[in-house]
């Protein structure tokens, strides 16, 4: 069966996403996208290729699926919102993206003719409640790359086309479009050239540049690489990997967004930078937008080098790298170049290096021995030690695992104690708490032969739309499990408060404000969606309980694991 009803601007949109090379549209759908449903039917029917639509129920939601599937596949998503009430509940995961630098192309829909308009009734509701005062796109140019409105239903397609082309361009990020309904329900005539858009160029850093980072690295005593996104693209892990091997140039991680580096290898130090500066020549930034903290305790008598597309970051408000030099253009092309240009210099100096890579194969395994020694320690308490519940999730967990991570006390714990070693394997939230469960169920729809985790704590996972999230996994066929790190209260609101007040009434009377969460019994919150849901208090019993909830994902089911801590 096929149809050839009318076609009208939502099937100029849908038209303009397939160009694109978008695979999904993600919605937590509104009343004005009804051109776009119809083209969707219509290409369902006419089984035309194009983007698959996954109903959300919930923006944030929305917004943060598409952001896993992108940093995960690097193929940007549509994501369609309802009016301006819409992009603002979904606005802080349209920032996480544009902070992360993640490609997206966002759209919400308004009126404009108030049903004035005889030809057409938009409904009530845009007259009395939704309108904005300069239109929904003047609320997202505080959180987008760039944004602007549907001008015509003769313009419509090639702006939308724009919009996901300057969302794919350095620095990448989310682009936003406002189309009237006016606009979308008018007829439509394709242009005579539809293409498919090609992807955005990649920037190769310049050869100079490389040439002379290529002989500082040569000439350093004691070089040293921080990331925290290098492992962006698998390429770029498996380049970093090769350039550390190299010349046996030890890494550490800054507040990683990824996994950049395999945690097992003899040339990685764990994520605190700090320890080692001092003691550095030459520090090599590697996707680092803040490599340490506060930003003047970078090396005093180190050159500096930074790496990547966008080194100096336009959404910061400050920003110190102490770089000396800037190596700009794409990092994995970059550190590719690297390793070639540093070959021909690794026989003059095989004994050196070879004496640093014994030199940091030891700190390596003195900061395991001091990993093993902290988890055997752990391993007794009752409630669970963070350390241990991480130590048994390295356990329990197959190789493929992949983490989707939400928390904040217990982050330090996490870098340290749960081990990853491929490339793909450790996504982290950006932006404000509230995006984690988005997150896994961006990256299971990227990977949905592998076992998704997102390990939240509980102060997070209260700021996640949760019931949203386990119905979406149901429907979308999403199954992945979460781990909660559920110490019953906001333990960074007590941190700082005693950073400002250590001897303060609050510390002395033990009375605390915004600290304590008298949650609720998050195991039975997946219940009404058929998942699995456990708690655990007994270090005894936690291997098992994260067995159960595995068993359960790999049955197609959703799992919660609601691990009691000790602080």
């Amino acid at each position: 069966m096929t149809t050839t009803t009318p076609k009208d601007c939502g099937e100029g949109i849908l038209e303009a996403f397939r160009n694109l090379g978008i695979d999904y549209i993600i919605s937590s759908p509104g009343s004005e996208w009804a051109p776009v449903w119809e083209a969707l039917a219509r290409q369902k029917i006419n089984e035309t290729p194009g983007p698959q639509y996954i109903n959300c129920w919930h923006e944030t939601l929305a917004v943060n699926m598409a952001s896993g599937y992108t940093r995960v596949t690097g193929r940007m998503q549509a994501v369609l919102l309802h009016a301006g009430v819409g992009l603002l509940q979904g606005s802080m995961g349209v920032h996480g993206a544009m902070i992360g630098e993640v490609p997206m192309l966002v759209c919400s829909g308004e009126a404009t003719s108030y049903g004035e308009d005889p030809e057409i009734d938009p409904q009530g509701q845009w007259y009395r409640n939704l309108s904005v005062v300069g239109g929904p796109d003047r609320f997202a140019d505080a959180f987008t790359k760039w944004s602007g409105r549907a001008t015509s239903p003769h313009t419509v397609y090639e702006q939308l086309v724009r919009a996901g082309e300057l969302a794919q361009r350095v620095p990448q990020g989310p682009s936003f479009m406002n189309i009237p309904i006016e606009t979308m329900v008018h007829s439509w005539t394709p242009p005579e050239k539809l293409r498919a858009v090609p992807s955005a160029p990649k920037i190769r850093p310049a050869d100079q540049d490389i040439a002379e980072l290529a002989d500082l690295v040569a000439g350093s005593k004691s070089p040293l690489i921080i990331t925290d996104s290098a492992g962006r693209e698998v390429q770029g892990f498996n380049n970093l990997v090769a350039l550390a091997e190299l010349f046996a140039i030890p890494v550490v991680e800054s507040a990683a967004l990824y996994a950049n580096f395999p945690k097992g290898h003899p040339l990685y130090l764990g994520g605190q930078p700090e320890r080692y500066l001092q003691h550095a020549d030459l520090v090599i930034l590697a996707g680092s937008r803040a490599p340490w903290y506060p930003p003047q305790a970078g090396p005093q008598h180190a050159t500096v080098v930074a790496m990547g597309e966008t080194t100096v970051k336009e959404y910061m408000v400050y920003q110190n790298l102490f770089a000396d030099r800037y190596v700009e253009g794409d990092l994995t092309i970059g550190l590719g170049l690297l390793v070639e240009a540093l070959q021909p210099a690794v026989a003059s100096r095989r004994d050196e290096i070879e004496a640093r890579r014994l030199r940091w194969a030891a700190e390596h395994d003195r900061l395991a021995e001091e990993t093993y020694a902290a988890e055997a320690a752990a391993s007794g308490s009752r409630p669970i030690d963070p350390a241990w519940l991480c130590a048994v999730l390295s356990e329990v967990m197959p190789d493929n695992v992949v983490y989707a991570e939400e928390v904040t006390t217990h982050r330090g714990a996490i870098g340290r104690h749960v081990v990853w070693d491929r490339p793909q394997s450790y996504y982290k939230t950006n932006g404000g708490l509230g995006q984690g469960l988005g997150l896994a169920l961006g990256v299971k729809l990227a990977k949905p032969d592998q076992p998704v985790v997102a390990l939240m704590g509980d102060g997070g996972f209260l700021y996640n739309p949760v019931t949203q999230c386990f119905g979406v996994a149901g429907e979308a066929n999403l199954p992945f499990m979460t781990v909660l790190f559920n110490n019953e209260c906001y333990e960074a609101m007590r941190g700082n408060h005693l950073a400002y007040y250590p001897d303060g009434v609050a510390a002395r009377s033990d009375i605390w404000h915004g600290v304590h969460i008298p949650g609720p019994d998050y195991a039975k919150l997946v219940e009404p969606f058929g998942g699995y849901g456990e708690r655990v208090d007994d270090p005894a019993h936690l291997a098992q309980a994260l067995r159960n909830g595995l068993a359960a994902v790999n049955e197609g089911r959703i799992a919660l694991i609601d691990v009691v801590l000790n602080k």
